[in-house]
């Protein structure tokens, strides 16, 4: 009995030794065959890569070269006092920020961009937004007075800088001739030479030059408006006033969030319109941050104090812009679940 047993054993044995070894080459082929899709996926992973680095590295070759060593090399500047001619050799530390922030002018230019930021908004905001919906309207010449109101926008500052300073000449220029046939007179000195209408002057010029960027953003964004919204209203009988209040201005926000961002950063960085019509005067009464440092770098040959009035005015142009992007835009980027 035993020796049947071990015989039947013995003769099965054959029978389930293929099946065996079928498995053990199966188990074998797996880890051969997970390796070969490991190595496949870091390969995509790697193409990939290269690939992003490929179509990125050329624009962070120009970040680098136009913003980070600009910085860079105005934060060294800042720290030496320098002429211009020579080696940095007089290391005098933070000794310029001292003087750029105990100064007058500069403590003057700085409440000049503020105020300048604050006027573009407080001006150009519903004055843009008025001429917007005026325009969205169907109308006879629609399309002449978009290219009338943008034309300004697109025209170089130092053209329109210029076109204006004429404009503005005393006795002899266009405004002052058109005041003294209506019987009135301009300023004795000027209106871009009495300190007290200076930079009230500039701030109109100012709002002629950038309304029509204001006026193009709001008409894109109004065409983003359903008009079934505008429909459903006139069928429940709001006014004209109340479909403008709660249809058409909550719907723009974030366009005009977004060009409030803009002119904020434009009034902080002025330079060219302020040094064509007045340099930054009479008195320093129409200076900026810019003009400050432009004048104290190449009037002066200050560059140790032009390159720490930089600094300082790309420290205050971050502040404002994170506190702007923090408070206001922040409720445009955030995920839907997270709005009430």
């Amino acid at each position: 009995m035993a020796d049947d047993v071990t015989t039947s054993d013995v003769a099965a044995s054959p029978a389930t030794s293929p099946v065996q070894g079928a498995a053990g080459r199966t188990s074998q082929v797996r880890p051969a065959a997970s390796a070969r899709g490991g190595r496949r996926g870091m390969n995509s992973q790697l193409r990939k890569r290269l690939e992003i680095f490929f179509f990125v590295a050329p624009a962070l070759a120009l970040f680098g070269l136009f913003v980070i060593v600009p910085i860079a090399t105005a934060v060294q500047m800042s720290l030496f006092r320098w002429k211009g001619i020579g080696p940095l050799v007089d290391f005098v530390g933070l000794q310029n920020y001292v003087s750029v922030l105990t100064s007058d002018v500069f403590t003057g230019a700085v409440v000049h961009n503020l105020v300048i930021v604050f006027l573009s908004i407080l001006i150009q905001l519903p004055l843009g937004l008025a001429i917007a919906l005026l325009l969205n309207r169907r109308m006879w010449g629609q399309s002449a007075l978009r290219t009338i109101i943008f034309v300004p926008y697109v025209l170089a500052e130092v053209v329109a800088g210029v076109i204006w300073l004429q404009l503005l000449q005393p006795q002899y220029g266009v405004i002052d001739a058109i005041l003294g046939a209506v019987g009135l007179e301009g300023p004795d000195q000027g209106w871009l030479g009495d300190t007290d209408l200076a930079l009230g002057t500039v701030m109109v010029v100012l709002t002629w030059k950038y309304l029509g960027l204001a006026v193009i953003l709001f008409l894109a964004g109004l065409q983003g408006v359903p008009e079934e919204l505008y429909e459903a209203a006139q069928l429940d009988g709001a006014t004209w006033w109340q479909v403008q209040r709660k249809i058409t201005i909550p719907l723009l926000g974030p366009t005009l969030r977004t060009w409030g961002f803009l002119s904020m950063i434009g009034s902080l960085q002025l330079f060219d319109m302020v040094w064509i019509l007045t340099r930054g005067g009479p008195a320093n009464a129409t200076s900026t941050m810019a003009t400050f440092l432009v004048n104290e770098g190449t009037q002066r040959s200050n560059f140790g104090i032009a390159g720490a009035a930089s600094v300082v005015l790309f420290v205050i142009a971050l502040f404002m812009a994170v506190l702007y992007q923090q408070l206001i835009l922040r409720r445009d980027t955030r995920p839907e679940t997270g709005r009430k």
